[in-house]
């Protein structure tokens, strides 16, 4: 297996929107990453497919958020959705994906990017509990899962020196999602 990740295009768009549907077995997330790729305050984001020769197997999407009260002394980003269609699953491919978005995110300069995921994967991949470092998901996670809302800081910013709820893309500012 020869993975090949690349920055999408709209060239793309079908086959982002098949990748999240396979990997969901559903159209939510599908849907989802559609609504966040048309959405300008979601920009800038990074928006990158897996291919295993010509055939899409993943994606992943980060998109703009900002802190309340501290717009523009940082910058932050959010990955979501991540999407692995499922032959390809447990492969690794996830890693590859977030690993070649936070480079270039760290090109770009970011200073945060956050996450609503799995608190067994990722960890794995640099993230860490936000909560205790006084950064608030928009919508209060549910019971048991605050561990879920996880930070990694991608510059020197002191993210001692900050604190707050973190605002998404309007896309992404729903209740339900959280």
């Amino acid at each position: 297996m020869n993975i090949q990740i690349r920055e999408t295009t709209e060239k793309d768009r079908k086959q982002i929107y098949d990748v999240e549907y396979r990997a969901f077995n559903e159209p939510d997330e599908a849907i989802f990453a559609d609504e966040l790729l048309d959405d300008p305050t979601a920009r800038p984001l990074v928006s990158l497919l897996a291919f295993d020769s010509e055939q899409p197997v993943g994606h992943i999407l980060f998109t703009k958020a900002r802190l309340e009260n501290y717009e523009k002394q940082l910058s932050l980003s959010i990955l979501a959705p991540l999407a692995i269609v499922p032959e390809y699953q447990k492969k690794e491919i996830g890693g590859q994906l977030i690993r070649a978005g936070l480079e270039i995110l760290k090109e770009q300069q970011v200073d945060l990017v956050f996450v609503l995921g799995h608190i067994d994967y990722y960890p794995r991949h640099g993230f860490k509990p936000a909560l205790p470092q006084g950064f608030l998901p928009p919508y209060p996670t549910k019971k048991g899962l605050e561990d879920a809302w996880m930070a990694q800081a991608l510059s020197d910013i002191r993210t001692e020196d900050f604190s707050g709820v973190v605002k998404p893309a309007e896309a992404m500012d729903k209740p339900e999602d959280w």
